[in-house]
């Protein structure tokens, strides 16, 4: 299987339409809801299709249509526990058995290799997330437009292959295929959104390692505008009331300084040892400058029964002190043993306890990893008895994907995302010795590291143009300022003063 760095699958080569053997089974699967006269047309389509009729099957999520559908060709489930999109792809997916499942509108004209062209790029690598090329049309037959946003996407990204992380915002249900077990490994169709499910459910094909690929051979038509472009800022108002809490990567819905999120943006890991040193490195992952930071806790919490004991002299005392002071803590879980992955969270950070992070050591780090999308950025901390002492900031999505081969996952994860080492004084680590305790909140420890940034450049300028001052007097004659050359010898002492406070 080949290996694709970030989003770039520009070195996959998918077999020529036509001229290729498929052997994936496919389940296409299409919600439906009050669609009986557009359903009939779908189904046409998908009846004229070039991939083999044997590897294909249609599953039709019946969404509460009264008398209930029977559709000839396709296997109909009915929509329990639930109402909308979401509940229908998920009750649809569930019941598929394809290889790879195919989602569909109930409402699309498909050209007749359109599932082919989607299926070749299956063929090719199990982590694709394929996206069809669908246009707009007023009636049948017309070439048709691309949605706006599509088409500005794919032109200022190279078709994703320069998107990054942010290639799964053009996820959509109207014509996407993915591996079944990629797609179960992210954990299915979220059933309780009825809006925005395939950006969602995109966002954590992402972090289970998808390379998102838009395809301009997989051609669809759709009649008539979306909602979207019928209605886009009520449909936007509508999402993110719940987006912001679902993916943190949207960072402009998050722009509330203390609220606590549902998926937060970096996960951090904390294995349990003294209560002093333990607590001081979950107090400052929780007190810093990025909001949305959720720690867990590592430890033996089944070993803390309920039987008598002594208080002070318990052998786990400090165990059970923990638990007593983050049991309320809504940003913090426990658990028996180190996650394997953060997701759906985008970032884990592995803090070794009495280690502690500064007021922006997090949103540092997490900058850093993003200027190049590095899938791995460790930070030395100190020399020990068995080797160097390192924190380690891992991308969800890197490892994600690493785990899909085989081999050593940070050498996999160096190849298709980079990674870095980085000095943890630099980034503002600290023991828990030399760390003052967090104060304040975080909103004044924003504004005031912005205050000092803006000082440090103001300074910085200063001694740019006293540097230059001081290149331009010593081209000149000396000239004598009645102090003994005490003028020029002033100015660089004055420069001196500035490079240190800078």
């Amino acid at each position: 299987m080949t290996l694709v760095r970030h989003n770039d699958y520009g070195a996959l080569r998918p077999p020529v339409i036509g001229a290729w053997r498929p052997t994936l089974r496919v389940s296409v699967v299409i919600p439906a809801r009050d669609c009986a006269g557009t359903l009939e047309r779908t189904m046409a389509g998908l009846a004229r299709q070039t991939y083999p009729a044997e590897l294909l099957e249609v599953v039709i999520a019946d969404d509460g249509n009264e008398p209930p559908l029977d559709v000839p060709g396709a296997r109909v489930v009915r929509v329990t526990g639930g109402w909308g999109r979401g509940a229908a792809r998920q009750a649809g997916q569930l019941a598929a058995t394809g290889d790879v499942i195919h989602w569909l509108d109930s409402d699309m004209l498909l050209a007749d290799d359109h599932v082919e062209a989607h299926m070749r790029w299956h063929h090719l690598i199990e982590y694709a997330v394929v996206i069809g090329d669908t246009r707009f049309v007023a009636e049948p037959g017309e070439e048709g437009v691309q949605a706006e946003y599509t088409r500005k996407t794919l032109e200022s990204t190279a078709r994703l292959k320069e998107a990054g992380a942010s290639a799964y915002l053009l996820h959509t249900g109207a014509s996407t295929s993915v591996r079944t077990d990629l797609l179960r490994a992210a954990g299915g169709v979220d059933a309780s959104l009825n809006m925005a499910e395939d950006t969602e459910l995109g966002y954590r094909l992402a972090q289970a390692g998808a390379v998102f690929i838009p395809d301009a051979e997989a051609r669809a038509w759709h009649v008539g505008p979306s909602t979207v472009m019928l209605r886009e800022r009520e449909v936007h108002r509508h999402n993110w009331s719940y987006l912001g809490d679902l993916i943190p990567d949207l960072r402009w819905l998050r722009g509330h300084p203390r609220r606590t999120w549902r998926v937060p943006y970096v996960r951090v890991v904390v294995a349990a040892t003294t209560y002093e040193e333990t607590r001081a490195s979950v107090d400052s992952a929780l007190a810093g400058t990025l909001p949305d930071a959720a720690v867990t806790l590592v430890g033996p919490w089944d070993e803390l029964t309920g039987e008598r004991r002594s208080n002070l002299d318990d052998p786990l005392l400090d165990l059970r002190l923990l638990r007593n002071l983050y049991a309320h803590e809504p940003r913090v879980v426990f658990a028996q043993s180190v996650p394997a992955s953060a997701a759906p969270a985008p970032f884990l950070l592995g803090l070794p306890s009495g280690w502690v992070l500064g007021a922006d050591t997090l949103s540092r780090l997490v900058r850093h990893a993003g200027r190049d999308q590095l899938g791995l950025v460790s930070v030395a901390l100190a020399e020990g008895p068995s080797g160097v002492v390192a924190a380690r900031l891992e991308r969800t999505a890197a490892f994600a994907r690493a785990s899909l081969f085989e081999g050593e996952a940070d050498d996999l994860v160096d190849e298709m995302f980079g990674s870095e080492w980085v000095s943890g004084a630099e980034y503002g680590f600290a023991t828990a010795d030399e760390a003052e305790p967090p104060a304040g909140d975080p909103a004044k420890w924003r504004a005031l590291a912005g205050e000092r940034l803006q000082e440090v450049k103001k300074l910085r300028a200063e001694v740019e143009r006293l540097s230059a001052e001081v290149e331009r007097l010593s081209a000149a004659p000396p000239a004598d300022d009645g102090d003994g050359g005490a003028g020029r010898g002033g100015l660089g002492s004055l420069i001196r003063q500035l490079r240190s406070a800078g």
